[in-house]
């Protein structure tokens, strides 16, 4: 698969199968988010790898699914839910460009897991002050955000942003979802 490809496919997805995602795979995203640029190489970013099943039980319930779809289109059933999350976390010594640095640990991340299959979806609306507790993240530390991952269980396609401009997704009866993009020529400009 090229890059282009991967990307292409390296959509958001909240529905999953029931098979566990490799440890392997999952070492290998953080290996490559670990070894990726980052703002002067400060490396101030750290991960959990939640992946044993009760702690990706617990997690479920402190995390918030599409908020901008109805709770029953968006959120996954049980048996639909993922078996593995991640999360990020800046510490103290994060500067400046951390977010920076969230934006490509958790892109290294997402396009390395799909290179094996693996889908994922960000999850920004979390129980920080839980997930922080039941994960024993210092107190000085940031969860920033946490990423599910699964084999997806459905699929997820760009489309043509429609003729109202809407950039919201939606889902067909099949629970398939659809995510409009800008045309290219309308947010790049060459000089």
């Amino acid at each position: 698969m090229d890059l282009h490809e991967l990307y292409v496919g390296c959509r958001t997805y909240r529905r999953f199968t029931q098979e566990k995602v490799p440890e392997s795979v999952i070492r290998e995203a953080l290996e490559n988010a670990r070894i990726a640029s980052c703002g002067k190489n400060a490396q101030t970013l750290r991960y959990i790898a939640v992946t044993s099943p009760e702690a990706v039980r617990d997690l479920q319930g402190l995390v918030k699914w599409a908020a901008a779809l109805p709770p029953e289109i968006g959120t996954p059933k049980e048996g639909e839910q993922p078996t593995a999350f991640i999360l990020v976390v800046k510490t103290p010594e994060s500067g400046a460009f951390s977010d920076v640095d969230v934006g490509i640990a958790v892109n290294t991340i997402v396009t390395s897991c799909w290179s094996h299959g693996v889908g994922s979806c960000l999850m920004g609306a979390i129980n920080i002050p839980k997930i922080k507790e039941r994960f024993q993240i210092a107190e000085e530390d940031t969860l920033r955000l946490a990423i599910a991952l699964g084999y997806p269980s459905h699929s997820s396609t760009i489309v043509e942003l429609p003729a109202d401009g809407s950039i919201h997704y939606y889902v067909d009866e099949k629970r398939d979802y659809y995510v409009p993009k800008r045309a290219f020529d309308d947010i790049v400009k060459f000089k």
